[in-house]
C-alpha cells in the first residue's frame, strides 16, 4: 500500500457491454443548478445548495450518480492487485480495504443515493466509519424518494433508517455526481469495495491457510470466472453447478458455525454435545469437498474438463457416407482477386490430385456447423465475430491465411495445443485480448514476421511468447513491439528467444580458416561494430525510456532483460553475416539498425512465471 491516490488510468470505467443487471442504471439528469449559477467554473454545488430544483412540478427526478459498474477485466485486475489488496493474506483483507479507502474516501460532505431492491432515496453523507465499512446519513431535505413498490412509503424508509441509526453499509451506496468530477475516486474505490463482497469474498476465506497470497489464491481465479461467465465463455450448465454447489457450500458454512457456537457455549459433557461434535465433523468434510469443487472450477483451466463433460452431448458426425471430404471456404466477401489466389496457391493442380468439393461460407460459425470428419476450413481475409464458444466435435482442420496482417481486439483465446502462431511474412495486431491454456507457448512469432502486442494477458501457457531467431538471409529477425502486457503464470519463461548453436560453431570455423588480413579486417569490423553497438544502446534508451537507476522494479527488470538479450543478439548475429561474407560464405547485411527485432518493449508486467521473466533457449 505504498500509493497514497489511485491511477486515474487505472481506475476509469470502459466499455459498457459489462454493465451488471443488479446495479442502478446511470441518472440521465444532471444535478440542477440555480437560474443564477456560479460564474466560477471550479465552484461545485454543495449538498442541499440546489437539492429544491430536483423536483419541479412535483416531479421526482434524481441526480446523476456515477456510473461504475462498466469496468473491464483489468481494470478491476490492477485495482485490487496494485491499490487495495496487493500481496495481503486472507486474514488481512478487511485491514487492506479499510486502508485503501481512508487514502480514497471523504469522511463527508457528498451526496449519495441508497439503493436497495425495493426503493432508492437520497441521502447525504456525514461521517465514515472505515472499520466497519459504513456510513452515517440523513435524508435530504426536501426527500428525493421513488420506490418500486406502492405499499412501501417514505415512513417505512425513515422507519428503516432510523432501525439502522442511520447507519448504512458502503455497498449500498452509489456516489452522486457534480459538475467538476470531483467524486469520480470516490465511486470507484466504493464499486471495487461493492464488487469485491459480492462477487470475489467467501465467508469462509478468512479460515482458509495462508500460505499463499490471497490475491492469487482466491482473487484472480474468481475474478477471471466472473468475467468468463460475464462474456458468455462457460457452459450455463456448468455455471447453474458452480451457483448450485456456492448456495450449498454457504448454507453449509452458516449451520457449521451456529454449530460451532453452540458447541462453545456449552459446557456439560453431555450425549446431545457429542453428537453436535459428530455433526460438526460431517459438516466440515461436507465444506471441504463442495470447497475443493468451487476451486476446480473457479481454476481457468480446469473448469474446461468439467465443460467439456457438460457439452458431452454434442455427437461427432463423423465421416460423409460417400467419404467424401469438402473443404469450406470462409469470406466476408468474395472478389475475383481473391478467388483467382485461392485457386492458384490452394487449388491447383499439384497440389489437388482428386476431385475437391468446395463450399463458401460468410461466416466462421456456418463453416463449422457444416463440417464433418477430416474437412478443412479456410479463413480468408475479412473481419469475423463470433459470440460465445464454439465447439468442435470432429477432427477437422482449420487454416488462416499465412500472409498479410491479422489484428484481434477484445479477443479471448483458450488454447489447448499452441496458441497464436505468427508466421513469416504474417502481421499480427492483438489488442486487449487474453491468451491462455497453451501446451507450448502463447504467442510464437516466427522470423520476417511482425507482431504488436498491446494490453494482453498472457498466461497459464507452457511458455509466454516464443521468439525465433534464425541465422537465414532469406529472412529478417521479427520486428516487435510489447507494450503493457501482464504475462504471468506460466510454466517456463514469461519470454523465450530461441537462436540456433550455429553462432558459436561458425565464429569458431571462421576465425580458424581467416588469415592475418581478414583478422585485421574483423578487428576493424568489431571496432565499428563497438560505435553501433553504443549508438543502437543510446536509440533503444530513448525509445523504452527506460531509467538509469541502478534498482529496476520487477516490471523494469523484465523488460530490460528483453531489450539487452534480443540487442546483443542483433549484434551478434550482425557481426557473424560480416564475418562469414569476408569468406564468400554468405551475402552480409550491412545495415544492422534494420535488423533490430524490437520496436517498442516497455510496461510489460511479469509475475509468477516458473523460470522467470526471460530466457534463452539454444538448439
Amino acid at each position: 500500500m505504498s500509493g497514497a491516490l489511485l491511477d486515474p488510468e487505472a481506475m476509469v470505467p470502459a466499455s459498457p457491454d459489462l454493465a451488471a443487471e443488479e446495479d442502478p442504471a446511470p441518472r440521465q439528469e444532471g444535478l440542477l443548478q440555480d437560474a443564477d449559477p456560479c460564474s466560477d467554473q471550479n465552484c461545485h454545488v454543495k449538498p442541499g445548495a440546489a437539492v429544491k430544483t430536483l423536483m419541479p412540478e412535483g416531479k421526482i427526478i434524481f441526480p446523476q450518480i456515477i456510473p461504475t459498474n462498466e469496468l473491464l477485466f483489468y481494470e478491476r485486475f490492477r485495482a485490487y492487485q496494485d491499490y487495495i489488496l496487493a500481496d495481503c493474506k486472507a486474514s488481512e483483507v478487511k485491514e487492506f480495504t479499510v486502508n485503501f479507502l481512508e487514502k480514497v474516501l471523504e469522511p463527508s460532505g457528498w451526496w449519495a443515493v441508497w439503493h436497495t431492491n425495493v426503493f432508492e432515496v437520497l441521502v447525504e453523507v456525514t461521517n465514515v466509519d472505515f472499520s466497519a465499512l459504513k456510513a452515517a446519513v440523513r435524508l435530504t431535505e426536501p426527500c428525493v424518494y421513488e420506490s418500486k413498490l406502492s405499499t412501501f412509503t417514505l415512513a417505512n424508509v425513515k422507519e428503516l433508517l432510523d432501525l439502522k441509526e442511520f447507519q448504512l453499509p458502503l455497498q449500498e451506496l452509489w456516489v452522486v455526481s457534480d459538475d467538476s468530477h470531483e467524486f469520480h475516486q470516490m465511486a470507484l474505490a466504493i464499486e471495487h469495495v461493492r464488487f469485491f463482497y459480492k462477487n470475489i469474498w467467501r465467508s469462509w476465506d478468512e479460515e482458509e491457510e495462508d500460505e499463499y497470497d490471497y490475491f492469487v489464491r482466491c482473487v484472480e481465479p474468481r475474478l477471471r470466472l466472473y468475467y468468463d461467465i460475464l462474456e458468455d465463455r462457460v457452459p450455463s450448465g456448468l455455471i447453474v453447478d458452480y451457483h448450485n454447489l456456492l448456495s450449498q457450500c454457504e448454507e453449509s458454512y452458516r449451520k457449521f458455525l451456529n454449530l460451532r457456537s453452540s458447541l462453545s457455549n456449552c459446557s456439560s459433557d453431555s450425549e446431545q454435545e457429542n453428537i453436535s461434535m459428530v455433526e460438526g465433523l460431517n459438516l466440515y468434510s461436507e465444506i471441504e469437498q463442495l470447497k475443493q469443487k468451487l476451486k476446480l472450477i473457479e481454476n481457468p483451466l480446469l473448469r474446461y474438463v468439467f465443460g467439456y463433460q457438460k457439452n458431452s452431448n454434442i455427437q461427432a458426425k463423423g465421416a460423409r457416407q460417400n467419404g467424401q471430404k469438402v473443404t469450406h471456404v470462409v469470406s466476408s466477401t468474395m472478389k475475383t482477386g481473391l478467388l483467382r489466389s485461392l485457386f492458384r496457391d490452394r487449388f491447383c493442380e499439384e497440389s489437388c490430385r482428386e476431385e475437391t468439393e468446395i463450399q463458401f461460407h460468410s461466416d466462421l460459425l456456418s463453416a463449422i456447423n457444416a463440417c464433418h470428419e477430416g474437412d478443412t476450413v479456410i479463413i480468408c481475409p475479412g473481419h469475423y465475430v463470433v459470440h460465445g464458444a464454439c465447439s468442435i466435435a470432429d477432427s477437422i482442420e482449420l487454416e488462416v491465411i499465412h500472409h498479410g496482417k491479422t489484428t484481434l481486439e477484445n479477443c479471448v483465446l483458450q488454447c489447448e495445443t499452441t496458441g497464436v502462431t505468427v508466421r513469416t511474412s504474417a502481421e499480427l495486431f492483438m489488442k486487449n485480448s487474453d491468451v491462455y491454456g497453451a501446451k507450448g507457448a502463447g504467442i510464437e512469432i516466427y522470423p520476417g514476421s511482425k507482431c504488436t502486442l498491446t494490453d494482453n494477458g498472457i498466461h497459464h501457457c507452457k511458455e509466454g511468447i516464443l521468439i525465433k531467431d534464425f541465422l537465414d538471409e532469406h529472412y529478417d529477425i521479427p520486428k516487435i513491439s510489447m507494450i503493457n502486457n501482464i504475462i504471468h503464470n506460466n510454466e517456463g519463461y514469461g519470454v523465450v528467444l530461441v537462436k540456433p548453436t550455429i553462432f558459436c560453431d561458425l565464429q569458431e570455423n571462421a576465425q580458424n580458416e581467416t588469415d592475418d588480413n581478414i583478422t585485421e579486417r574483423n578487428r576493424e569490423v568489431g571496432a565499428t561494430e563497438g560505435l553501433d553497438l553504443e549508438e543502437m544502446l543510446q536509440c533503444v534508451t530513448s525509445k523504452m525510456e527506460l531509467s538509469a537507476t541502478a534498482n529496476f522494479s520487477e516490471q523494469a527488470k523484465g523488460n530490460c532483460e528483453i531489450i539487452n538479450e534480443l540487442l546483443a543478439t542483433s549484434m551478434q548475429k550482425g557481426r557473424m553475416k560480416k564475418r562469414l561474407s569476408e569468406l564468400g560464405i554468405i551475402q552480409a547485411d550491412d545495415n544492422i539498425m534494420s535488423q533490430e527485432m524490437f520496436i517498442e518493449i516497455m510496461g510489460n508486467q511479469f509475475k509468477w512465471n516458473g523460470k522467470g521473466s526471460f530466457g534463452t533457449f539454444l538448439y
